[in-house]
């Protein structure tokens, strides 16, 4: 895992679990769980790869890798896993992943400029298993 962030031409992984508003509703503890596993395997998977978790909102990632392989292999393991849990009180998490490469702006641990904000919108054209 970077433990600082990395600058230049970056591609960025961002993440986001699809329906989770209903399934906390459904069933908040048992989301609670689920969401910690989740957590858990997006960390693993980002880390063993290099990759830089600069920001997590609710149930979702926001990750700077240096080559787009790194990103690309931890964003696939990801949905392999998830894929293959056994989810004992809750739906299958399915998880949409967007992939950006270019070069950014970082201030603090964050970055800003036009590859965030296309890696954002093409998050948000996705769906749950789909890496974009």
């Amino acid at each position: 895992m970077a433990t600082s962030p990395p600058t230049g031409t970056l591609t960025f992984l961002f993440t986001d679990i699809e329906g989770s508003t209903k399934m906390w509703e459904n069933n908040a503890p048992a989301m609670q769980a689920a969401l910690a596993r989740h957590d858990e395997l997006l960390k693993l998977a980002i880390e063993e790869r290099g990759g830089y978790v600069f920001k997590t909102v609710g149930d979702a990632f926001c990750c700077a890798f240096t080559t787009a392989t790194e990103a690309l292999d931890a964003a696939l393991e990801v949905q392999r896993t998830l894929f293959g849990e056994e989810w004992q009180e809750t739906d299958p998490l399915r998880v949409r992943m967007a992939l950006h490469t270019g070069a950014s702006q970082e201030r603090d641990g964050d970055y800003f400029g036009p590859p965030v904000n296309r890696v954002a919108r093409l998050l948000s054209a996705g769906h749950g298993g789909q890496v974009l």
